[in-house]
């Protein structure tokens, strides 16, 4: 659907399951419902997200007919994809394996542009497609910057590698098409300086330098097809437990050509840390059971001075509550993004809607995608079925936003 000059759904790895057969039930099952529930009368935008597995069954001819022709009789159609998770993102132990195989493999690559040979098929002619990505590699795989750097220089090749690919396609098609790198917690790239950094020291000198060989182009030009076609996904909750600010984020990427392609619309856990011992040994006590093991909950906390500190996984900062400075911590927990307080613990509900007043003054990208996938490991008092659940997270943004 269309809200204010945006295209907005919401991202079907909430949905279990990694066979094309599954994820297009799920699809049939929900799309509907939802759309039903919204009262959208007029075309309904899916934010997909597909498995390797998912994807090698799709790219048939056979199998995207299929999907077009319910597509076009549902009246709905696919803006955006989500190619993070490669594997299974559900009932399964992800932790940092979501970041496998990461932007140093030749498996990435091909998922991705077997990813973009999908989209290009569903995107219809004039509008812009999207596929967000991981933020090239895990940062806590690497004991020293050389490992790193032999991970980042193969990664840049890659992505110029897409880039050309995206190019020939627009050529042929007239189809916008982009790869949106996702930063988050912990990833390489976790915030708007790393960004800037990657694209400056990185993407633009080593994957220019390979655009530059490979089509025979100029550095400017190589740079400027970078920067059409590499984009960032600016998720919600995770620039939010960098403690960053939209409009400084923003601007900082204008300035420097770097375009958002999607805004992931997502909430993360805030706590403040009590002063007194026994309240720190209760949050304690509400803290652990969100300490499951299926997805990483990195945290970031503050003190008076502003300083921030790190913890790969909520465990790690549990154990130190009852003696740390911190003043606050955010935790990487995509929780419902309707509710700003859930008891005693709260959210960064107040950083979503920051961004959908930043970007009714400053545009900065067309595609919104809500992005809630932990209703699995939540309490059941904020369960209800999964459509209605879907249903009201994007009524509240759509309400939100149309303020």
């Amino acid at each position: 659907m269309q809200i204010q000059g945006h295209h907005l759904s919401y991202c079907s790895n909430i949905h279990p399951g990694e066979t094309w057969e599954d994820t297009f039930q799920s699809l049939k099952d929900y799309i509907p419902k939802v759309k039903s529930n919204l009262g959208i009368k007029g075309p309904f935008g899916i934010g997909l997200r597909l498995s390797n597995q998912a994807s090698e069954t799709l790219i048939s001819a056979e199998k995207l007919r299929e999907f077009k022709d319910w597509l076009r009789v549902e009246d709905c159609y696919v803006f955006t994809m989500n190619g993070f998770p490669y594997g299974d993102f559900h009932h399964t132990v992800v932790k940092d394996h979501v970041h496998q195989p990461d932007w140093s493999t030749v498996a990435r690559k091909e998922y991705t542009l077997r990813l973009f040979r999908i989209l290009e098929a569903l995107t219809p002619i004039g509008q812009e497609g999207s596929i967000s990505t991981s933020p090239i590699s895990y940062r806590h795989w690497f004991d020293a910057n050389l490992e790193r750097d032999k991970v980042l220089q193969i990664a840049c090749d890659q992505l110029a590698e897409i880039t050309a690919e995206l190019h020939h396609l627009e050529q042929k098609t007239q189809k916008t098409l982009h790869l949106d790198v996702e930063p988050e917690p912990d990833g390489i790239l976790e915030n708007t300086e790393e960004v800037l950094w990657f694209f400056r020291d990185w993407l633009i000198p080593k994957g220019g330098a390979w655009l530059v060989e490979k089509l025979g182009i100029s550095s400017a030009a190589a740079e400027q097809l970078l920067k059409h076609h590499i984009r960032i996904c600016y998720d919600v909750c995770h620039f939010a437990i960098v403690y960053e600010k939209a409009e400084d984020t923003f601007r900082k990427l204008q300035e420097e050509g770097i375009k958002i392609g999607k805004i992931q619309i997502s909430a993360a856990l805030k706590v403040d840390v009590p002063s007194d011992l026994n309240e720190r040994q209760n949050l304690q006590l509400k803290l652990n059971p969100l300490a499951e093991s299926t997805y990483l909950h990195q945290v970031i906390g503050r003190d008076a001075s502003g300083k921030l500190q790190s913890y790969p996984d909520l465990p790690e900062a549990i154990a130190i509550l009852e003696e740390t400075a911190l003043e606050e911590m955010r935790i990487h927990f995509h929780v419902p993004v309707f509710l700003a307080h859930y008891g005693n613990l709260s959210s960064t509900q107040s950083d979503i809607i920051h961004v959908l007043e930043e970007i009714k003054k400053n545009p900065v990208c067309s595609h919104l995608e809500v992005e809630t996938y932990t209703w699995d490991v939540l309490d059941k008092a904020l369960r209800q079925e999964l459509s209605s659940s879907i249903t009201r997270e994007m009524e509240w943004v759509i309400n939100t936003f149309e303020k």
